[in-house]
């Protein structure tokens, strides 16, 4: 720009002249323009140079909102902090797009490395059932199990049935036609037999 004349007024947003038609620019005069309106140069048979100069801004414009917004990332999680918990350096959220029905060969797997691929889907009459008639959910092989050494998910099963159990229990009772709130009491202390939990009941 440094050495060329002007082909029209530059103004400003309140429409107040900052150069004037004809005027032969220098460094002085351009150092007292702001940034945004250098894209709104028009100079007497300079096409190329205008269109040089709206690239470089248009690319200027660029380098700074990412400086900004890499910048704003990093002060907001000063000002935010850290929400992860001790020890984990990163966290992963993943969301289910689209649920859909379990099918024949789909694979599942567990928290404990378990993993396999469902072989078999019946009607829950068809499925094994206990004493009480009650069918189970599903049926694993248990040759997977000793060998893979994760009786974790035996054991999570088994802690995950009693816990439901016991809410069936407790729902049963709570919803009675008259509710004993001390026989609630001494159920939950019964389940509850240390920790803070028991203290507050």
């Amino acid at each position: 720009l440094d050495g060329q004349v002007t082909a029209s007024n530059l103004v400003d947003d309140k429409k107040k002249t900052l150069i004037k038609k004809g005027t032969k620019l220098n460094a002085s005069e351009l150092a007292e323009v702001p940034q945004k309106y250098w894209r709104d140069f028009a100079l007497e048979g300079s096409g190329e140079i205008e269109a040089k100069i709206r690239d470089s801004v248009a690319y200027l414009d660029d380098q700074v909102q990412g400086i900004r917004l890499n910048t704003s990332e990093k002060i907001s999680k000063i000002q935010k902090g850290d929400e992860l918990p001790p020890g984990v350096i990163k966290m992963v959220k993943v969301y289910v797009a689209i649920k859909r029905k379990l099918q024949v060969g789909d694979k599942m797997a567990g928290r404990h490395g378990n993993k396999g691929v469902v072989s078999v889907l019946l009607p829950e009459e068809d499925m094994p059932y206990l004493p009480n008639g009650q069918p189970v959910d599903i049926v694993l092989n248990p040759l997977g199990v000793p060998s893979r050494m994760n009786v974790g998910q035996i054991l999570e099963v088994h802690l995950g049935w009693a816990g439901w159990l016991l809410g069936r229990q407790m729902g049963a009772m709570a919803e009675s036609a008259k509710p004993d709130t001390a026989a609630i009491r001494e159920k939950l202390l019964k389940i509850y037999k240390k920790g803070a939990v028991r203290e507050t009941i």
